[in-house]
């Protein structure tokens, strides 16, 4: 098995938020941080068995602020 940027690692130091800061910026890195969602007829354009998950890649929670930016003609 493979880990990425394991918590603990000495070749993942950087903690000024904590121990879990740099592997967790590293793990953000490979999930991504952006999402395209179509929206038709006012509402998400999601399949039957889609949806949006918001993962927090340390093991202490954070406030989070979530922006949608909705683009298109009304």
């Amino acid at each position: 098995m493979i880990k990425v940027a394991p918590d603990g690692d000495p070749g993942y130091e950087h903690d000024s938020e904590g121990p879990d800061d740099m592997p967790s910026h590293i793990r953000s890195m490979l999930t991504g941080s952006h999402l395209s969602v179509p929206i038709t007829g006012g509402r998400m354009s999601l399949g039957t068995w889609q949806g949006i998950y918001v993962w927090e890649h340390r093991h202490r929670g954070h406030r989070r602020r979530l922006t949608v930016t909705v683009m298109g003609e009304a």
